[in-house]
């Protein structure tokens, strides 16, 4: 989802999980080419530079189509589950577009509430990122089209690594040692700001030691959290919330907001943050007195998988204007409004030569170009995904580790119990 202003809803430490919608409506057997295309799209804290693109985008819609207006409301991120839920069961009352989250994803299509989409003849989608477009889609179906998507890198104060004499780590170890040295020598300072309840940063961690949430076999996932490869990768960013780094009395409660505002308040002198908190980032203190790296991975010169969140432009299944629908997602999501976007709110785009275009041209945004190119991993596509995060599985996982609760390999085995009972359930 939106990770700028979705992190208190998706991005910013645990999702918030949509219920899954039991029944949906049906294709409508009607196409109509003239009359109002009802759309939603998400409401922003400074939704003026986002509102100004759509306007355009509409202007040039409606210019295009006669007889033909747009009409979009903007709906609150956090009442979005009851909007969905309500317009899947209502198709009268339902948008003919809506832009949502991709981790909203499997449950909206199990709820059969978005029309499946052929990009085949729309020759911009071939630009798409794959790793990207696989957000978009349920059993190899595609269900959006990616508008945007935001990653995580390192962000570190250069001046306290220059007045230490230290390098930005360059392995997943290094972040730990780095970090231990610099609480060592400033202990009024965090090493990193990490957090119990940041499973965004986490995440990559898991990944980049070979391990994973879960496992797909025949259509049923399987929760792996308790592989010896995803311990490792737990173990290896639990040991960052400790005394003599992030102490679990400051940061096992904390997300990714808080995480992220320790390192803008100067407290802290690395974190992991996204693209979508630089503006937030140049208004603090850190301003002007800091660099970001990709994260590293678990050998010198990799970069750690990271969480591919963002948002998608979709098709209600119970649309009357079929057509007109796609073709308004193809101009909103285009390379011309993706560039437009960017430009105005800071959305990194989700087409390979648009993103390139935008990193040559704002250095800043090349750690997350170069993480998006190295590959990037996404959580289990399944509505029961909903669930697992609704109940804060993993956040718990971490927060009993880092709390001394349970050791690792109790709150992985614990952790997977109560994953596999909600993919079975």
């Amino acid at each position: 989802m939106r990770l700028k202003t979705l992190v208190a809803v998706l991005g910013v430490g645990a999702v918030v999980a949509c219920a899954p919608v039991q029944s949906g409506p049906t294709n409508s057997g009607t196409d109509e080419k003239t009359g109002q295309l009802r759309v939603w799209l998400f409401d922003e804290v400074n939704r003026g530079p986002k509102e100004a693109v759509v306007k355009e985008a509409i202007t040039e819609f409606q210019g295009k189509h006669s007889g033909v207006t747009v009409d979009v409301q903007y709906i609150q991120v956090a009442s979005r589950a009851e909007r969905f839920k309500a317009a899947f069961s209502d198709p009268k009352s339902a948008p003919d577009v809506a832009e949502f989250g991709n981790t909203d994803l499997a449950g909206y299509v199990s709820a059969g509430g978005f029309s499946e989409l052929d990009l085949g003849s729309w020759s911009e989608s071939k630009d798409l990122v794959p790793t990207i477009l696989d957000t978009a889609k349920v059993d190899g179906k595609t269900y959006g089209v990616p508008w945007f998507v935001g990653v995580r890198a390192l962000y570190y104060r250069t001046d306290v690594f220059t007045e230490l004499g230290l390098k930005p780590p360059s392995t997943l170890d290094e972040i730990a040692t780095t970090a231990r040295e610099i609480r060592q020598k400033k202990p009024d300072m965090l090493g990193i700001s990490a957090g119990g309840k940041y499973l965004f940063a986490a995440l990559p961690f898991i990944w980049a030691q070979g391990g994973d949430l879960a496992k797909q076999d025949g259509g049923k996932y399987t929760a792996t959290i308790d592989s010896a490869e995803a311990k490792a990768g737990v173990a290896k960013y639990t040991e960052l919330i400790k005394d003599d780094i992030c102490p679990p009395a400051t940061c096992a409660g904390n997300g990714g907001d808080a995480s992220v505002e320790q390192f803008r308040a100067g407290k802290a002198a690395m974190t992991i943050g996204g693209d979508f908190n630089r503006k937030s980032v140049d208004a603090s203190s850190a301003a002007g007195k800091y660099g970001v790296v990709p994260l590293p991975g678990k050998t010198a010169g990799s970069i750690a998988p990271a969480f591919a969140g963002g948002n998608l432009l979709g098709v209600l299944k119970g649309t009357q204007r079929k057509t007109l629908s796609n073709e308004f997602v193809q101009l909103l999501a285009s390379k011309k409004y993706q560039q437009k976007m960017y430009t105005a709110m800071g959305n990194l785009p989700t087409f390979s030569d648009v993103q390139k275009q935008v990193s040559d041209s704002d250095k800043f945004l090349e750690p997350f170009t170069k993480t998006l190119q190295a590959g990037t991993k996404f959580v289990p596509v399944t509505p029961a995904w909903a669930k697992i995060e609704a109940q804060t599985v993993v956040p718990t996982m971490i927060q009993e580790v880092v709390t001394g609760a349970k050791n690792v390999d109790t709150a992985t085995a614990d952790a997977a119990k109560t994953m596999n009972a909600a993919f079975t359930s």
